[in-house]
């Protein structure tokens, strides 16, 4: 493995092993079973730089070690101003204790991907697994956070354990008395 890290724009070619990233990722950090197929349609524009962009970091040409997913969206009450939303960052675990701070670097990334855009940034850690040291390592690069985030009912990874809240969606939305 070299020492010299590059980031690249992730290309339509690109999409077989970065759904490989994803699947890996979905396995640590989802709250519910993946839709590989709706995935893939998420990320093939993104990799045409259609709403959004893919950060690719290798140390070797031939192997993807981690990617930053940017889509450009609009925050739920507001169609002024576009945001560029992270959806994922994730390493390979081949890489995670390797020298050269990926996630560090794929977080630099996307700053400079906003600024270049003329976006604000929305990034941040959904996740059970190794959160800490993910939050830690955000507040260095973002400062301070803006809001937490709060499950009920799920916990991210458990679809992967087979662990169930039993709730499979069959009771009926009610108003709250």
């Amino acid at each position: 493995m070299s020492d010299s890290l590059t980031i690249r724009l992730g290309i339509p070619g690109d999409l077989p092993e970065i759904m490989e990233l994803a699947i890996l990722s979905t396995d640590e950090n989802a709250l519910l079973p993946p839709d590989m197929g709706k995935i893939a349609s998420k990320i093939w524009p993104l990799l045409h730089r259609d709403h959004g962009l893919v950060g690719c970091i290798t140390s070797d040409p031939s192997r993807i070690e981690g990617v930053v997913i940017l889509q450009i969206g609009e925050m739920w009450y507001s169609s002024a101003t576009p945001i560029l939303e992270e959806l994922v960052i994730f390493i390979h675990p081949d890489y995670r204790s390797a020298k050269g701070g990926r996630a560090r670097k794929l977080s630099q990334f996307s700053k400079r991907a906003a600024e270049q855009l003329g976006l604000p940034l929305m990034i941040g850690v959904l996740s059970d697994i190794r959160t800490k040291g993910k939050v830690r390592m955000y507040e260095r690069e973002f400062g301070p956070s803006s809001g937490s985030f709060f499950l009920w009912g799920a916990r991210t990874g458990e679809w992967t354990r087979g662990e169930s809240n039993g709730n499979q969606g069959e009771a009926l939305i009610a108003p709250v008395p």
